[in-house]
């Protein structure tokens, strides 16, 4: 192997090892911090816990010191089960609603004149040039009572009194479509950009008609970025914090919203097991798809 090799080599090695490293800094080490506080006790001091093990000795003594209480807890109480369940069913609710609107609109993106692709791009994500927080404040005008959203259809004629639509579940799922539309929008847009049309005139000249050539065609072809686009919007839909907050009401608690009473309340410990439990039922599903795929040699 000549010299110039050897430093190529390395250098390769570190363009692989970079993912890893940022894995290990920004994901497991937080995560090591998290489930320590998690397995420790509320306490007075600061921060208010009181970890069970500080420096192990050795694996039996990390072993006999662990404490799971904190876990036992969530499983005893039924507001965590059943705040878990609901958190799910919205994101849900959200991804599904996002897919439904985002799939036609990235399909017209893809379909329109290349001159155009750009400009509509920019539409998608404009929202994002406003503070996240300004765009959720701005919903409440439209969607309180006499807000802007009553005024206009009973200018139109279609309502007679305010929907009162604010502090609903209704108002949550407007809010986070809304806010997530575009992680549904790009991924699939990214993937029906590159599809080969000469695949639809071919099923077209083969006797498909259009909605049979976009069932065993586009679709299929499509997965990819229709996965992306769903973990995209499912995944942060599951931790929403400010959107219940603002637009929900008392019946619209989501995990976030119980993570933050959780720490307010000064009981870290409690709510680092949430986290936990929240992560570990995120990463789960998603790991088992990962290797489903790679099973299937890499198709989605």
């Amino acid at each position: 192997m000549s010299a110039s090799a050897v430093p190529a080599a390395r250098l390769g090695r570190l363009v692989l090892a970079a993912p890893y490293l940022w894995l290990l800094l920004f994901f497991l080490a937080p995560f090591a911090m998290v489930l320590r506080i998690a397995l420790s006790d509320a306490d007075t001091a600061l921060p208010p816990y009181a970890p069970h093990f500080e420096g192990i000795a050795t694996l039996w003594s990390f072993l006999g010191k662990l404490d799971f209480e904190n876990f036992r807890l969530l499983a005893d109480d039924s507001l965590y089960g059943q705040t878990y369940l609901y958190s799910l069913r919205i994101a849900a609710l959200t991804t599904l609603i996002a897919l439904a609107i985002g799939y036609p609109l990235a399909y017209a993106i893809a379909a329109a004149p290349r001159r155009w692709r750009p400009v509509l791009l920019v539409l998608v994500v404009l929202p994002f040039w406003t503070s996240f927080l300004i765009r959720v404040y701005a919903w409440i005008g439209i969607l309180r009572p006499e807000g802007l959203l009553d005024m206009v259809l009973g200018s139109l004629g279609l309502t007679s009194e305010p929907l009162r639509l604010l502090n609903t579940e209704a108002a949550v799922l407007i809010g986070m479509v809304y806010s997530y539309l575009p992680f549904m929008v790009l991924p699939l847009y990214a993937t029906l950009e590159k599809l080969d049309r000469s695949l639809l005139e071919a099923a077209a000249d083969l006797g498909a008609a259009p909605a049979t050539a976009f069932l065993t065609v586009t679709l299929p072809l499509s997965r990819p970025g229709l996965f992306a686009g769903a973990a995209l919007v499912f995944i942060p839909s599951v931790g929403e914090f400010v959107i219940p907050d603002l637009l929900g009401g008392p019946d619209t608690m989501m995990i976030g919203n119980l993570l933050w009473t959780t720490f307010s309340s000064r009981d870290w410990p409690l709510a680092s097991a949430v986290a936990i439990i929240l992560l570990v039922a995120l990463v789960l599903p998603l790991a088992w798809l990962q290797r489903a795929r790679l099973a299937r040699g890499g198709g989605v």
